[in-house]
């Protein structure tokens, strides 16, 4: 396959000259929703562009932080992550609102429809089946248009992430969120991540369609560099259509054989595990039954800012080890049940016994003792040499890395 070019910055800040259509905005209020900082995006040239060609034509711009769950950002690491400096927010910016979401906050979440016992049944192809109410940050009813901008990655929940998923989990409320995850976890990993027509994409889509105010999106296909490869403009169905035919061509590498053993290092961007466990996600396809799957992450001490305790109570299982004892654990938040087994993989829960598929290790600062308490392996990170694991993938052994972002599947593995 040729290489996919990258755009240069003057090229991306052509593209939003040339398709960004002002006609869209003109003389409204428009919300901008962009990820957090767990996603690799170069915020700070596709804001500052986005706000030149905007801002002379709208009423006002504001931008929400699509966190799901994640915890709150200070207004200083927004501005950071958007390339504001102070002298832009005391001067030609100072209006612009910058709002993280707040999924646990009844009061700012407004609910706009639900699904019926019928329609999860239908939508997940029997697997569940319960009433869902809709619900989604308030603040979208205070604004003319709704513009995502954000990328497009193979995703174990969606499919592919971007798009509506920047409404539904990224502005919503928890509920439809525990629903639409557990639906993923039950399909499995494996089983939904780097395809584009999944059942949570369908909830996902449908449940966007209950906004009333005009949607638009800006999705972009991320470079290993940082770079772009494309955006592409539209309603974000077509927007993410687009992208994430373009990612599976970039974002999901092939492998001839299994591997037994994969040091797959964590960013920096992924500080919990709540978002490092992407490092176990994406290559999951790949480890050998019965291998090791070692999540390299020294600068990581939480398991969940959010999320924490009840991950403590519960550890890390796979999904059979739920389903089979569905009683004990019906009432435990269902993103968390999902997160869990995500995390653990693929396994078999029989007569009382668990048996995972394989082995994975956390190198982090969560101390070993935790580790155990939560059903994962621990190694001291200090002593790992990341360097005595390159370049042995004919020895059954696969470095990566920047994990969490290219999805890795074998060459005959076509889910």
């Amino acid at each position: 396959m040729q290489p996919i070019p990258v755009l240069s910055e003057a090229e991306v800040r052509d593209w939003f000259d040339r398709e960004i259509p002002t006609g869209d905005f003109s003389g409204k209020r428009v919300l901008l929703i962009v990820p957090d900082s767990t996603r690799t995006a170069p915020l700070p040239l596709l804001f500052d562009s986005v706000y030149g060609k905007l801002s002379p034509h709208v009423a006002s711009l504001d931008v929400l932080v699509a966190l799901g769950t994640h915890p709150p950002m200070p207004e200083a690491r927004i501005c950071e992550m958007l390339g504001i400096t102070p002298e832009d927010r005391a001067g030609r910016l100072a209006q612009v609102g910058l709002f993280n979401h707040e999924w646990d906050r009844e009061d700012r979440l407004t609910t706009i429809g639900r699904f019926s016992e019928s329609d999860t049944q239908h939508i997940s192809n029997g697997l569940l089946s319960i009433d869902v109410p809709v619900a989604v940050n308030a603040r979208v009813m205070d604004y003319d248009v709704l513009l995502v901008m954000g990328p497009v990655f193979p995703h174990e929940v969606a499919g592919f992430s971007g798009g509506n998923k920047y409404f539904f989990p990224g502005i919503s409320g928890p509920n439809l969120l525990n629903f639409f995850h557990w639906l993923g976890a039950l399909i499995t990993n494996v089983g939904i991540i780097g395809i584009k027509d999944t059942a949570v994409r369908r909830v996902v889509d449908r449940a966007a369609a209950m906004i009333a105010t005009p949607r638009r999106c800006i999705t972009f296909v991320v470079a290993g560099d940082g770079n772009l490869h494309n955006l592409f403009y539209g309603v974000p169905e077509s927007a993410w259509e687009q992208a994430a035919d373009l990612s599976a061509r970039v974002h999901i590498k092939r492998v001839p054989k299994p591997f037994q053993q994969v040091l797959s290092c964590a960013p920096p961007m992924y500080d919990e595990l709540w978002v490092a466990g992407k490092c176990m996600y994406k290559l999951e396809p790949v480890v050998a039954d019965g291998g090791e799957l070692i999540i390299h992450a020294p600068h990581m001490k939480e398991i969940s800012v959010t999320h924490g305790e009840l991950i403590e109570q519960v550890g890390y299982h796979v999904r059979d080890y739920f389903t089979k004892q569905w009683d004990r654990f019906k009432d435990v938040p269902w993103g968390v049940l999902a997160h869990s087994t995500h995390v653990r993989g693929t396994g078999l829960f029989e007569n009382g016994v668990e048996n995972p598929r394989v082995q994975v290790t956390l190198a982090s600062e969560i101390p070993p003792d935790v580790c155990e308490r939560i059903n994962l392996g621990y190694r001291d990170p200090a002593s790992i040499d990341v360097e005595s694991f390159a370049n042995r993938e004919d020895e059954g052994i696969l470095l990566v890395r920047k994990a969490g972002e290219h999805l890795y599947r074998l060459d005959n593995d076509n889910p």
